[in-house]
């Protein structure tokens, strides 16, 4: 892992640079009531709210507590049901020794100065499973020096030692002089005491932590139930509009000319406008803007548009794949022992086209000033919207706020390198010059039909095997798309013509094989690409752990055992995987009634710094069909900040892989996506959903992300469980069911 920068962003700092905090001023009563409503509420006010309703201590960017003694953590990374809003003030409550019940949340503005990512360097955002790992001390720092200030206030205010102080739930006291206070009641005191130096700030001793480690409840779990958590399509402006967009049918087509006539028809409707990605009708409601959008007549200039198939890019990737591609990592001579090996394996995996198909369609709010432009959506890619708008705009980056809001998940779609919605969403109000607030909206079949998607790959694999089978040669070919080429993150992320996202997982397989070779063929097509949950590790896991339990059969070996020998210099790996296999009972034969086919697969695997071995059961009926009835993960994220999080997050996980292993798959004829909404991208049911037993492994090592290491190994674990109860192999995702039939 990175290396984290702490950045000093306490009070102090601030003033010294200019930035400017009004401390130490007490709200009117109620004053102070709308601010406790407004961090009730949730996220998305803090640009605003915060601008107009100072408290009176906040020690840092993180930290605020009012004379209403409530504790508003503000938190810079978007919460989009991976549990940010729960699991990072969880690490200021335990260092500030807070009640859970006083922790109010906020949503943190755009602003890269104080809110950056720190495994990212100057930029803010959220994804990778970065949350936890960046934040981590820095949270538990801003609560440790709120903390400070506060025992600081109470000895100068009852004039006795700070050592002597002791913080508990909320409340300091000092025994000996029986005095005791709340947080609201020293706040006003604690904003006047000298802000510690960062790096004097000193942290608990992890055996005296009260919330890190338990699983305290989530503090977004009542506003979602009770409706009152604000998403994007809860902002209602006056005078706002909503808009809806006609996108070219196929990539690469261009508007060349357009009929609004009937579409103006329509009661409701107020403007139609061309933009560069095609033309938004703005009515005063949804309906009637979608309305008017489907009497639309637009033309398109097709001269440039792709109009190839999947199969015919499957095939050319196919062709692509006979030759050596970059290379990504390279040991021994692989070719040479390929000519020694006693036995050799070859195998082909073909991956599609995936959505992300979130629940919460893609929308955001925009409303234009003379010099100002104002943002609310779920924002998960602050620093790169927030240039991206303003260059469209012709403003300075500090002249677009941000609030960032609620997601109804992303699973990587809202963190779009191009800003690509965010940015339709500016044209639009620029080419109504800005007369009134936009709510732009793009249905389910909108972005199944025109969005950004995990690139279809195609990978080939070879393995040689000694005369003892002793896996002595490995070489992994990989095509597909590059995410990163042509984005900001190209000249750091593309090094000798190796998108590193696409090979990650292959090009750092842990096992030791001592001839090793993977490459790449980054194929360049105008399909729209971007990451999809875990990235690259979505295809490799399920190439390698595939082959991998290939070659174990080859050797005649138990695919753990063998697994086991070619990790023994990664503990980690090791860990997860013992774990998983023990609480599965690997071998203890699965019970199975006469005509029954069961089988039990393994896979592991590490992303984003987490280990995760997963163990899958299934049963196959005579037609083909399966269900997949168990399966045991095991986790090493190192310090487990929540327990209940990470376990929902696996569960979760666990789900979405599954829906891509049995489902997801977008298709392309003549240059078209097939797939519009969840009836032919389904998405897995309820009754679709395994059993699963999560197992944390204990660790001290630095925490790192749960949100998507999860999904990576239970597509292969699958599939070794069906070749387990079928003796055939799947080498392509979706499953086909079909060659599962009984003979």
């Amino acid at each position: 892992m990175s290396e984290i920068k702490i950045v000093n962003e306490s009070r102090r700092r601030f003033l010294q640079t200019g930035l400017g905090l009004t401390l130490a001023i007490y709200l009117p009563v109620g004053r102070a009531a709308t601010a406790a409503a407004t961090v009730e509420a949730g996220p998305g006010k803090a640009g605003s709210v915060m601008a107009e309703a100072t408290l009176p201590f906040e020690p840092n960017a993180f930290v605020r507590i009012g004379d209403d003694n409530l504790v508003t953590v503000v938190v810079k990374h978007l919460e989009m049901g991976q549990g940010t809003y729960t699991g990072l003030p969880t690490l200021v409550a335990d260092e500030l020794d807070a009640d859970w019940s006083q922790i109010r949340v906020e949503g943190a503005p755009a602003d890269a100065k104080r809110y950056n990512n720190l495994l990212w360097g100057p930029t803010q955002g959220t994804g990778g499973s970065t949350a936890i790992a960046n934040s981590f001390e820095q949270m538990r720092k801003a609560g440790a020096t709120a903390r400070t200030m506060l025992v600081a206030a109470a000895a100068e205010e009852w004039q006795v030692p700070a050592a002597e102080i002791k913080v508990k739930k909320g409340v300091i006291s000092h025994e000996a002089s029986n005095h005791k206070a709340t947080f609201g009641e020293l706040a006003a005191k604690a904003a006047a005491q000298p802000v510690p130096e960062w790096a004097d700030v000193k942290l608990k001793n992890p055996k005296d932590f009260v919330y890190i480690g338990k699983s305290v409840a989530r503090k977004d779990s009542k506003a979602k139930i009770n409706g009152s958590a604000i998403f994007t399509q809860d902002i209602n402006l006056p005078g706002m509009l909503t808009a809806v967009v006609a996108h070219a049918p196929r990539f690469g087509a261009k508007v060349k000319s357009f009929d609004a006539t009937r579409a103006k028809s329509v009661a409701g409707v107020v403007d139609v406008v061309q933009i560069p990605t095609g033309v938004a009708v703005l009515a005063k409601d949804f309906w009637s803007a979608k309305k008017g959008r489907d009497l639309l007549s637009v033309t398109w200039d097709e001269s440039q548009a792709f109009k190839q198939s999947s199969d015919e890019i499957l095939e050319r990737y196919r062709n692509i794949a006979r030759s050596p591609g970059a290379v990504a990592r390279k040991a021994g001579d692989v070719e040479k022992q390929m000519g020694r090996a006693a036995k050799r394996l070859d195998a082909a995996f073909e991956m599609p086209y995936l959505a992300h198909a979130a629940m919460e369609p893609l929308n955001c709010v925009i409303k234009l000033g003379k010099d100002s432009c104002e943002v609310w959506n779920g924002e998960q890619s602050q620093t790169g919207d927030q240039n991206a708008i303003a260059k469209a705009l012709g403003l300075k980056p500090e002249q677009v706020t941000i609030n960032m809001l609620y997601a109804g998940g992303s699973f990587g779609r809202r963190a779009n390198p191009a800003s690509d919605y965010v940015l339709e969403a500016t044209h639009i109000a620029k080419a109504i010059g800005g007369k009134a607030p936009v709510k732009m909206i793009w249905t389910r079949e909108d972005d199944m039909r025109a969005g950004w998607y995990r690139p279809m790959f195609y990978h080939s694999l070879r393995a040689g095997l000694d005369e003892n089978g002793k896996l002595i040669a490995w070489q992994h070919r990989i095509v597909g798309q590059s995410i990163i080429a042509g984005t900001a993150f190209e000249s750091g992320m593309i090094k000798d013509g190796v998108d590193v996202t696409s090979v990650e997982g292959a090009a750092n397989l842990p096992y030791a094989i001592p001839n090793f070779q993977v490459e790449l063929h980054s194929p360049k097509l105008p399909v729209p690409v971007q990451w999809w949950r875990s990235v690259g590790s979505t295809h490799t896991a399920f190439a390698t752990e595939i082959f991998i339990d290939e070659v174990a059969h080859a050797a005649g070996k138990d695919s753990y055992h063998f697994r086991r020998d070619l990790l023994k210099d990664h503990p980690r790996h090791l860990g997860v995987l013992d774990l998983a296999v023990k609480k599965a009972g690997w071998d203890k034969p699965l019970v199975s009634k006469p005509g029954v086919r069961r089988g039990r697969g393994i896979a592991v695997h590490e992303s984003f710094n987490t280990f995760v071995a997963e163990v899958a059961e299934v049963t196959v009926k005579p037609d083909g069909s399966f269900m997949v009835d168990k399966v045991v993960c095991a986790i090493d994220c190192g310090v487990a900040i929540n327990p209940s999080i990470i376990r929902a997050q696996m569960e979760g996980g666990i789900g979405f892989g599954l829906t891509a292993a049995l489902y997801g798959s977008i298709t392309l004829k003549d240059g078209q996506v097939e797939q519009s909404n969840y009836h032919d991208y389904p998405l897995l049911r309820m009754h679709e959903m395994p059993k699963v037993e999560v197992h944390i492994v204990t660790s001290e090592a630095a925490p790192s992300g749960v949100g998507e290491p999860g999904v990576p190994p239970i597509a292969p674990a699958v599939a070794n469980a069906l070749f387990a109860a079928t003796g055939k192999r799947l080498r392509k995702l979706p499953f086909n069911t079909g060659e599962l039939r009984s003979t």
